[in-house]
């Protein structure tokens, strides 16, 4: 018989919450008129942008390795990542004492692998088209006889990005707004399964939705056939921050019990969410984190027209260069 899988579940949510207690910034809750107009519904957007390391991310690797126990510190951590979850775990390792290899792509975002070594990480880089990242960090992992904390599918990582959909639920009940519907990126599934994880306690009626990619739609697929659909070999988007091959299996797990669908964007939507969060909420957001927003602004889908949803801008790591491209419509 096959072993059932261990899920994480909203009391896992709340002690995440306390391991992070004094790392962790409340992120706060954004709106416009300008915005709303264009989606058709009442739009709250909880902007992790503008968290500790620039994205969600520090949620997760926070609650990871604040239980990793005292013999394991010393040799520290190993874990890879195009970025984001890359940044959170090498500013989670600094702050509990631990060295941290981070195994990143070569293409990966340059200003994602500066702020690792910012934070005292050492990055490790591989080929995406010709080498497995994952066989690469259990064999880094068993050298050095550390903890491997992947990025999504673990019972740790989805209890701690679950304390922004905690936190962004109690905000909107104290605005005396609770959400219709939520829409958050999706890669591997951490973030938006966390997050349901929260709201199906806090806010039942909430339905939550994924964004992604439109040519790297493995959840909407995958929910619609009630399976893991992983992509094909190749895809590419601009939204690098969510380009996982598919679905984990804890977090597909969840997912078929909280997930109501997904919602697929182009990146000419992304490129113009991105443009949209800037103009009206001042912020910068990376292509994958405004994906949620690209879902809303595209015109929300007729079943979510008037209602209230809630958005999560889950990152705001982009390079520079490319971030002004796209501001001044080049890119």
């Amino acid at each position: 018989m096959t072993k059932p899988l261990k899920l994480p579940a909203f009391e896992d949510v709340l002690a995440a919450a306390e391991r992070q207690r004094g790392v962790v910034r409340e992120t706060p809750v954004l709106s416009h008129p300008a915005l709303d107009e264009l989606a058709g519904a009442e739009l709250l957007i909880k902007a992790e942008c503008l968290q500790v390391t620039g994205s969600f991310k520090i949620r997760g690797a926070m609650n990871r390795l604040a239980q990793v126990p005292p013999e394991g510190k010393a040799a520290g951590v190993v874990a890879f990542s195009s970025g984001n979850h890359a940044q959170g775990v090498a500013r989670a390792a600094r702050l509990l004492g631990m060295p941290a290899l981070i195994v990143m792509p070569a293409d990966a975002p340059q200003v994602k692998v500066d702020g690792v070594i910012a934070d005292g990480g050492e990055v490790y880089l591989y080929d995406r088209n010709t080498e497995d990242r994952e066989e690469i960090c259990a064999r880094l992992a068993a050298e050095r006889g550390a903890v491997i904390v992947p990025s999504y599918d673990d019972f740790d990582i989805i209890a701690g990005q679950g304390t922004a959909g905690l936190e962004f639920a109690r905000q909107a009940e104290a605005m005396g707004k609770p959400l219709d519907h939520l829409i958050s990126p999706a890669g591997g599934g951490g973030l938006i399964n966390g997050v349901a994880l929260a709201f199906g306690q806090l806010s039942p009626a909430t339905k939550i939705w994924a964004a992604e990619p439109e040519a790297h739609d493995d959840w909407a697929r995958s929910l619609e056939a009630g399976e893991i659909l992983a992509n094909a070999p190749g895809t590419r988007s601009i939204c690098d921050a969510i380009l996982t091959p598919k679905p984990g299996y804890l977090t597909f797990a969840l997912g078929q019990r909280q997930l109501a669908g997904g919602l697929r964007v182009s990146d000419a939507e992304v490129r113009e969410a991105m443009r949209m969060a800037f103009r009206y909420l001042r912020v910068v957001g990376e292509p994958g984190g405004c994906a949620a927003l690209a879902a809303a602004l595209k015109g929300v889908p007729e079943g979510m027209k008037g209602k209230r949803i809630g958005i999560i801008l889950s990152g705001g790591n982009v390079d520079a260069a490319l971030y002004a491209g796209i501001i001044g419509g080049a890119a």
